[in-house]
């Protein structure tokens, strides 16, 4: 981190990630998570898994479980959260109702905070005042000591009220770990909500109580958050001084990540939903490799790492201040780089539930895969044809989804029939069917060869010409992987009936 250095590594480091269970996890919250992740690993600490489930009419169990679900796609194993345990929980913020109740009512009781008995529409009215007047808009202070005499008054009034925290009234700063000093004035933090009316609490109360009762030394979290810092570290002391935590922790500020236009990445854009890449098949390890360059450097312009690099190298430096841009086109290369280093065994394991989800495997597999021992055979001698081409493992579909579908299922791309499998096509399709017939030995090397002697020496085709139409008749598309070597995978029978189906 550009802006401070780290301290409080000695005395064990525990960092959180703290997400709301609403929508479909998107990539700069599992960023966020990565950062504190690699944080407390590089450390040695604990990375500490909490759900801030506060607002049931946002919060979903199916958004719950894909946050669970997004932890262990990405390799983000936690010490302490959700079906793990620990000391400090429970983990969920809504079995913590009455945690909160206790604090509130302590720091009530302590002169850390009051009753605010002010209606909507004062609160407006003392707006729009500020405004005309050219002043900070924000609360006044109407409630801050009111008499008992004042608070009978209101309640025979029917007044319901809120909590408020009391701000201190000076300059509050503190030294971002990423951005450096930073100082806000009193005007613009004034007393903020605690706990609403009905008594339920908000973000403002229940994020620091965790954060404090949970022991947190290190919160890394968004750029949005950051102006949550003043008002909260003002309440760290207040908990302090009533013996309910032993240290404010330090504050760093992760940069914002922006899509399209240098626009914030939103929920809305679709390369901002997590479950798009889990979906179109990106390695874990790609991923986690691309979300940690947003914002961060391994250095020495080193791009492609491993999880463990990153690790090793994440010690509270490097973070930039300034926005990170989020690049499709960079992060499927990044991806398709770990595709290639993948060993083959691993890669054709990752890639068979996609052959499986398209209903092109029949059977149960080795080592608990879906495919049967002839499938898993040929997808392992496909996987050399098809490694330096794939981007994400969805690709393997199109690239070798021909080799296994069933025979009377195959189809031929429309348009690449229009294109090649014309009339022109047939004296190449006959003379291929005439070469191939009679082959002794049904290898890649014999196919070849025969094809050659057949389409380039016989009819006096150029290579492009002569081998088009056999690979869409063959494949289904004009790109496939290598031809003879996809001829030799697709066996001798399979090839020949599909040669003469595509004769007119």
């Amino acid at each position: 981190m550009t802006g401070s250095t780290v301290t409080g590594t000695d005395t064990g480091v525990r960092v959180r990630f703290p997400p709301s269970p609403t929508g479909d996890p998107h990539v700069g919250m599992v960023r966020s998570a990565l950062f504190n992740y690699a944080f407390a690993r590089h450390y040695g600490g604990t990375f500490v898994f909490r759900i801030e489930d506060t607002d049931a009419a946002r919060n979903t169990e199916v958004s719950y479980k894909a946050l669970l679900d997004t932890m262990r796609w990405m390799g983000l194993d936690w010490d302490e959260g959700p079906e793990v345990g620990g000391e400090y929980g429970p983990y969920r913020q809504s079995e913590r109702s009455e945690i909160y109740a206790d604090v509130a009512k302590r720091l009530r009781d302590g002169g850390y905070a009051y009753d605010c008995y002010c209606t909507a529409a004062e609160l407006e009215a003392a707006r729009e005042r500020a405004v005309a007047e050219k002043r900070t808009p924000g609360y006044e202070g109407t409630c801050r000591n009111l008499t008992p005499e004042q608070v009978a008054k209101h309640k025979a009034e029917g007044r319901t009220s809120v909590l408020r925290f009391r701000m201190p009234d000076k300059p509050l700063s503190w030294n971002d770990l990423v951005r450096g000093e930073i100082t806000f004035a009193p005007e613009n933090v004034p007393d903020y909500v605690l706990v609403r009316a009905d008594g339920s609490p908000l973000y403002t109360l229940v994020n620091p109580v965790d954060d404090a009762m949970m022991k947190i030394t290190h919160v890394l979290r968004g750029e949005d958050l950051l102006s949550s810092t003043p008002r909260q570290i003002p309440l760290h002391e207040a908990l302090i001084e009533l013996g309910l935590s032993g240290r404010v922790p330090e504050f760093g500020h992760l940069p914002y990540v922006m899509g399209e236009g240098n626009k914030k990445l939103s929920k809305r854009d679709p390369e901002a939903s997590f479950s798009y890449y889990v979906k179109r098949g990106f390695l874990s390890e790609g991923l986690l490799n691309y979300l940690a360059l947003l914002g961060w450097s391994l250095g020495d312009d080193q791009e492609i790492f491993t999880k463990d690099e990153l690790i090793a190298g994440f010690d509270g430096t490097r973070i930039s201040v300034n926005p990170a841009r989020f690049d499709l086109k960079k992060c499927e290369a990044i991806n398709a780089t770990h595709m290639r280093q993948l060993a083959p065994e691993d890669l054709a394991k990752r890639i068979v539930p996609y052959l499986a989800d398209a209903g092109l495997l029949k059977g149960d597999a080795p080592e608990g895969h879906r495919a049967n021992d002839d499938e898993w055979r040929t997808l392992l001698a496909a996987i050399p044809l098809i490694q330096e081409r794939m981007v994400v493992l969805s690709d393997a579909l199109g690239m070798v989804g021909f080799l296994f579908i069933d025979e009377n299922a195959f189809t031929v791309d429309e348009t690449d029939a229009a294109k090649v499998l014309t009339p022109d096509a047939v004296p190449v399709l006959t003379a291929a069917i005439d070469a191939l017939e009679p082959l002794a030995e049904w290898t890649s090397a014999s196919i070849d060869e025969a094809l050659r002697a057949a389409l380039i020496d016989g009819l006096g085709l150029k290579p492009k010409v002569a081998f088009t139409a056999i690979r869409v008749a063959v494949t289904g598309r004009r790109v496939s992987p290598p031809l003879f070597e996809s001829l030799e995978l697709l066996g001798r029978e399979r090839t020949l009936s599909r040669l003469r189906a595509a004769l007119p």
